[in-house]
């Protein structure tokens, strides 16, 4: 089971911190997708972490957004610097089947709740 936390309203400019705790996993024996939907658009794949630890970003989010794991807590964390207006929509994480790291949506279950960002001009 997935729970998402984080998020909420930002200005331009500002920062936010989502987390993805896992709960009944081998900790740090999966892999974590972030994906997002805005209104009116397909949920698109944002960034993962690899059960290996590697990170991959889409274009749009590389330098702005970071991905980070605490084996600890079995939480996986996704820093989002520089927001923009067009990083408004609601976030979602999942878990990747058997450590799928790709960027499909069918790689992924255990789908958190998902959590609204809001950035503002």
């Amino acid at each position: 089971q997935v729970q998402l936390s984080g998020g909420g309203l930002a200005q331009a400019g500002g920062s936010l911190r989502l987390s993805c705790a896992a709960s009944g996993r081998t900790s740090g024996g999966y892999s974590v997708g972030w994906f997002r939907q805005a209104p009116g658009r397909e949920r698109e794949f944002v960034a993962v972490v690899s059960r290996s630890g590697d990170t991959y970003y889409i274009d749009s989010v590389k330098g702005r957004f970071t991905i980070s794991r605490d084996i600890t807590k079995n939480t996986v964390y996704l820093e989002m610097n520089s927001l923009t207006p067009e990083d408004t929509a609601v976030y979602y994480c999942a878990t990747g089947r058997n450590g799928y790291s790709g960027m499909s949506r069918a790689g992924y279950a255990d789908w958190g709740q998902g959590t609204q960002v809001t950035v503002s001009s």
